[in-house]
């Protein structure tokens, strides 16, 4: 069988931020599959056939690649940041687990991506340089109570946590109410990081604490920190750093 399926991420949006392993990918594809903003991140090409779908068409993109690839085109699958971090990958394996058995011979491999959570770590400085956790906080695939609790566990533990989709049009008020949990478990100096569209020429660094932060302060191309107890703001001249130390205490 000579057709695969390469699962790919694209990075935060800077083209410098594509591995060389992934652009290898694209340049032997025969067709990429993704959504419409991510496929068009690819340049057309003689014998590149692009498939741009919607945003919640998941798994029929995932059984289109896996169909495709079956019928021996080599086949890359796109998402932005890393296809393991709320991405397609567990898409694709779960279209291939649910469909056709002769689709688990195929050669599928995911290729990793700079994710838009440690690009904006990178530019903030190291705040998740200590034990994190990383949470969406779309409630599309899974109950709002859910969202809560792990944000309160996670408080508890002291992580420092990066959000992603912390607020849509659709979702206005999910950011709103993190906020007001993150607030009855943190204390107001807590420092918190609004990252928007790392690596493109929309980029912005925020710092401010959790006591000043306001849900328009995030957007779906926001990706946000919040620090731990540990984390520590290094003021200077220009933007401050922010970072957790390696030890807890």
């Amino acid at each position: 069988m000579s057709g695969w399926v390469k699962i790919v991420g694209l990075g935060p949006g800077a083209e410098s931020m594509i591995t060389p392993e992934v652009t290898a990918a694209l340049d032997q594809a025969t067709d990429v599959v993704g959504y419409v903003p991510y496929v068009e991140r690819v340049a057309p090409r003689e014998g590149l056939t692009r498939h741009g779908s919607d945003n919640r068409e998941e798994i029929r993109r995932a059984e289109a690649a896996l169909r495709m690839a079956h019928e021996g085109r080599r086949v890359v699958v796109v998402s932005s940041g890393d296809p393991g971090v709320f991405a397609m990958a567990s898409a694709v394996f779960e279209a291939l687990e649910a469909g056709d058995a002769a689709w688990r011979a195929l050669d599928i491999q995911v290729l990793p991506g700079i994710s838009a959570m440690l690009a904006a770590s990178a530019r903030a400085g190291a705040p998740l340089g200590h034990d994190f956790c990383c949470i969406n906080l779309s409630d599309n695939l899974k109950p709002w109570a859910l969202i809560e609790k792990r944000l309160r566990l996670a408080a508890e533990a002291d992580f420092a946590m990066a959000f992603y989709n912390p607020r849509s049009k659709s979702r206005p008020v999910g950011f709103e109410r993190t906020l007001d949990v993150l607030r009855e478990a943190c204390e107001p100096e807590r420092v918190i990081i609004f990252a928007r569209a790392v690596s493109t020429p929309n980029e912005s660094i925020r710092v401010t604490t959790l006591g000043e932060a306001t849900p328009d302060m995030a957007d779906m191309r926001t990706l946000v920190i919040v620090g731990s107890r540990q984390t520590r703001l290094i003021e200077r001249s220009g933007a401050p750093l922010v970072y957790t130390p390696r030890s807890a205490s």
